[in-house]
């Protein structure tokens, strides 16, 4: 059952491709998305399993936590984009002020990576073998590359080709990385499973380890986004349709930062957490302080909250780099800004449409325009800064508290500072795009398909601030157990 989580969307995927399918295709999308939550739900109901060492697919608890994520949020883009593609098909005239070029030609090359999309990054939740884990990453970069293409313009383009070039290259360093950790254990663990590394860590060597977890965390944080190697997500996250920019940040930042868990269980188990808690804890700072730079002069909403992408993911280096109770409220943190961001990047997309520029100062009177997408905008600023009553106060709220807790005052008052000035940033040019007098006359209509998926995610958001489940928190709990950081 568990490969069906990627046999579903894969066949899926492969089938809207052929030409007797064109118009099935968004009913394919659908159903297939439907079908893949469906499994999800069945497989996350059921106990976890014990741990084969011999097994390259299995399910861990980071692995379902963050497989249950991809699913719903994929679940949510899928809906929208059956309007969105609608709305695609029916375009032909290009923008000469903003370059968007929307195309008559089938869509069946987009819907069908759209769907290995949701295939690899589900292979990349149950992968055990550092190998296969590995091959799943690269394979999310290679069927997502013609997703953030899909415009046609040299921007998007340009986007597409930075983000190859660069994630491939940081790849190719987490590759060598593997390698590190297999010359770490010859003669004492056979194979790459995550089990058989995480028994044998304590025989393996150390120098070796920790050149293998340098080699990582630049590896896979280049495709989280952390900085310095953050370069290629503003552009692919501001020049990718809505709602692919909505599973970039919220499902497959998400996926390189499993492939940097799993090397903290190694050092964990090797007796080396500190180091390479360290190394996450100054990486996750420096993503904090170096979006916060950027944020303040943004003038592109969806630029702004890619750099706001770049400040989470540092968000949850550093609750992974603490360990303890920060560590459970990253992984409470993960799903909040993953529901969050999507919602957010979802909204961007009503907006764009509406006002047909990105430009933060020209969208005025959003809450007299597009009443719906409005508040949403106006409730996705409060959630996705941290402000009460929302999930990610809580998160946050953890986080800070476990670092204060392991007695990180300078962390915790770093953090406590970053934080201040994004919301600060953020305050100064979301809120403003909401109220006001229009800058001109926009079409008002909202389509059910537009604001139903960002106003369930939403929800769900707004939910996590006021109740947590007991179920869902001991998930919480027992991912940051399996990477030993309680």
């Amino acid at each position: 059952m568990l490969l069906a989580v990627v046999l579903i969307p894969a066949v899926a995927g492969l089938a809207v491709m052929a030409p007797f399918v064109k118009r099935l295709r968004l009913a394919v999308l659908l159903l297939a998305a439907v079908g893949h939550a469906s499994a999800v739900a069945w497989i996350c109901s059921r106990p976890l399993a014990d741990n084969n060492a011999d097994a390259w697919i299995a399910l861990d608890a980071p692995g379902r936590l963050f497989l249950a994520i991809t699913s719903i949020l994929f679940l949510a883009a899928a809906t929208y984009a059956i309007g969105y593609l609608r709305n695609e098909e029916n375009r032909t005239t290009k923008d000469a002020e903003e370059g968007f070029l929307f195309r008559n030609e089938p869509m069946n090359i987009f819907i069908g990576c759209l769907l290995l999309f949701l295939a690899t990054m589900s292979l990349v939740c149950i992968s055990q073998h550092l190998g296969l884990l590995w091959v799943a990453v690269e394979a999310t970069t290679l069927v997502s590359a013609p997703l953030i293409s899909f415009h046609r313009h040299h921007r998007s383009l340009e986007a597409t080709w930075k983000y190859l070039l660069i994630c491939s290259v940081g790849i190719a360093l987490a590759l060598l990385g593997i390698f590190f950790i297999a010359a770490a254990g010859q003669g004492v663990v056979h194979g790459m499973n995550i089990h058989a590394l995480t028994k044998a860590a304590g025989k393996m060597d150390p120098v070796w380890l920790k050149a293998a977890f340098i080699l990582l965390i630049v590896g896979y944080g280049t495709k989280m986004g952390l900085a310095p190697m953050h370069n290629w997500l503003p552009d692919a996250h501001s020049e990718s349709p809505s709602l692919v920019s909505a599973l970039l940040s919220g499902a497959l930042l998400n996926c390189a930062f499993l492939g940097l868990l799993r090397g903290q269980m190694v050092m964990s188990a090797a007796g080396l957490g500190e180091f390479s808690g360290g190394l996450l804890v100054l990486l996750g700072l420096l993503s904090m302080i170096v979006a916060a730079v950027f944020m303040i002069r943004q003038s592109d909403y969806k630029r702004l909250l890619a750099y706001s992408s770049v400040e989470h993911m540092g968000i949850l280096a550093i609750g992974a780099g603490l360990g303890g109770l920060a560590a459970t409220g990253a992984m409470l943190h993960a799903v909040n800004h993953s529901f969050t961001k999507g919602m957010l990047f979802l909204v961007a997309g009503n907006l764009l449409a509406a006002h047909r520029t990105k430009n933060i100062h020209e969208v005025r009177g959003v809450l007299t325009t597009l009443p719906i997408t409005g508040c949403l905008w106006v409730g996705g600023f409060l959630a996705i800064t941290g402000a009460p009553p929302f999930g990610m106060f809580i998160s946050e709220l953890t986080i800070l508290k476990g670092a204060l807790q392991g007695g990180h005052i300078v962390v915790g008052v770093v953090y406590l500072a970053a934080l201040a000035v994004i919301f600060i940033s953020m305050a100064r040019l979301m809120p403003p795009m909401a109220f006001g007098i229009p800058a001109a006359q926009i079409k008002t209509k909202e389509p059910l398909w537009a604001v139903a998926p960002p106003l369930a995610l939403g929800l769900v958001v707004l939910t996590m601030g006021l109740y947590v489940p007991e179920s869902l928190w001991n998930a919480l709990r027992a991912a940051a157990g399996a990477i030993g950081a309680n």
